[in-house]
């Protein structure tokens, strides 16, 4: 499906199966149940990155987590045969941010946001045969199901909330949802590996693992509403109006609190005060707020802290610079004389003569640092060094010198691991 004919006809309205037939999809590259138990097992995981549950009701972590022995005896560690027997007994695993811990899914997790414009997560659950982990609930962001292995039944129903916010969640309206759950489903299908699942926020699900263990990921999209406009325009306003000294006046000597009656006309006047400065919002600041807040949620591509911060400081004029993949960047002019780069969360400061080197770089992506225009060859070299260790820019291929560590951890990872 063409993304705009997504975009169009299932974004944010209405749910979409699609089956592997249909895609030749097959998602054990991102994760798979090896995987899972390497994760589970070996990967030193810490609550809240696990989460079980069994029947739909959460598993206290205490039951499966412990001291990590002697030099890591921080308590809340995953504790690897306790999983086992909660597994064992028909509890469903969740391992949660996996776009932070799996490397295959930090790509794919932090390229999905870019191409949506929205923040993303992933998650993994992971179910016994013919076990069901949660009872029927709603997410508050928008859903990717991909299955990865084994049979799932989901049922799917219409919201008792369309497009509920962050803090509209299912348990507010536990009676409402088990009542619609009830009623006749608008989707009820076996997935398997390499079907996928769109749900918009708001939908009700269950699922059930069928003849063996069950594995999908759920890929939450955080979607950035126009209620997080409405919280930007009212953060302003709030910083706006603290300007006005009326709205800043006492109430009465004496008033009393207990009569809505006497307030009323300061009520009146409070509103009135506040729709004038809700006209002087400027949009563009706005704006600027709502990107800051998303920038921040989404990362860019990870660096390898040594092997850049060694590049940077062997860089030449052949040396060659890449902005960092997936690092949203803007340039805007100071009123100070300075330009300032936004890139991701972070703000940056440069003189104004360096401002055709960075736009050059924002515009091809890549090129060397003898060739950053505008700048004489110690500034160009200067102004590589610091884009490279501020994570602007990347150089491609920086390694470290092999110590023989390597060959030893490979030896390590073998048949007798």
């Amino acid at each position: 499906m063409a993304p705009e004919l997504f975009a169009e006809q299932y974004w944010a309205r209405r749910p979409l199966l699609t089956r592997a037939a249909d895609t030749g999809n097959s998602f054990t590259d991102l994760l798979d149940l090896p995987a899972v138990d390497e994760l589970l097992s070996r990967r030193g995981l810490r609550t809240p990155f696990l989460r079980i549950a069994k029947d739909g009701a959460v598993v206290d972590a205490k039951r499966f987590t412990a001291s990590g022995g002697a030099g890591a005896e921080i308590a809340d560690q995953v504790s690897s045969d306790a999983v086992l027997r909660l597994f064992a007994d028909g509890s469903t695993v969740v391992l949660q941010g996996l776009h932070r811990l799996w490397p295959p899914l930090i790509e794919f997790a932090d390229q999905l946001a870019a191409d949506l414009g929205h923040p993303t997560q992933v998650n993994a659950y992971v179910t016994p045969p013919s076990s069901q982990g949660f009872s029927p609930h709603y997410d508050v962001h928008d859903v990717f199901v991909l299955q990865v292995a084994g049979e799932k039944h989901w049922t799917i129903h219409e919201p008792v909330l369309p497009d509920p916010l962050r803090t509209q969640v299912w348990t507010e309206r536990a009676d409402e949802v088990a009542a619609a759950a009830a009623r006749e489903p608008v989707i009820d299908a076996v997935l398997r590996p390499g079907d996928a699942l769109y749900l918009p926020r708001g939908y009700l699900h269950s699922a059930k693992a069928l003849g063996a263990i069950s594995a999908h990921l759920t890929v939450g999209i955080h979607s950035v509403t126009r209620w997080a406009a409405a919280e930007s325009v009212l953060d302003l306003v709030r910083t706006l109006a603290a300007e006005d000294r009326a709205l800043r006046g006492s109430l009465p000597l004496g008033v009393d609190l207990a009569d809505p009656d006497v307030l009323a006309d300061d009520v009146a006047a409070v509103v009135e005060g506040l729709r004038g400065w809700l006209g002087r919002v400027d949009p563009a600041e706005v704006a600027d707020r709502l990107r800051a807040r998303t920038w921040a949620q989404v990362r860019a591509e990870p660096v390898a802290p040594l092997a850049q911060a060694s590049a940077a400081a062997a860089v030449t004029a052949e040396t060659a610079l890449r902005l960092r993949r997936r690092l949203r960047c803007t340039l805007r002019d100071g009123d100070d004389g300075r330009v300032t780069l936004l890139a991701g969360r972070r703000t940056h400061s440069f003189p104004a003569e360096v401002r055709p080197a960075l736009a050059e770089l924002l515009a091809v992506g890549e090129l060397k640092a003898g060739d950053l225009p505008g700048l004489d060859p110690a500034e160009r070299l200067t102004l590589a060094r610091r884009l490279v260790t501020e994570s602007i820019a990347t150089v491609p291929g920086a390694t470290l010198p092999s110590t023989g560590h390597a060959a030893a951890r490979e030896d390590a990872s073998g048949p007798g691991r």
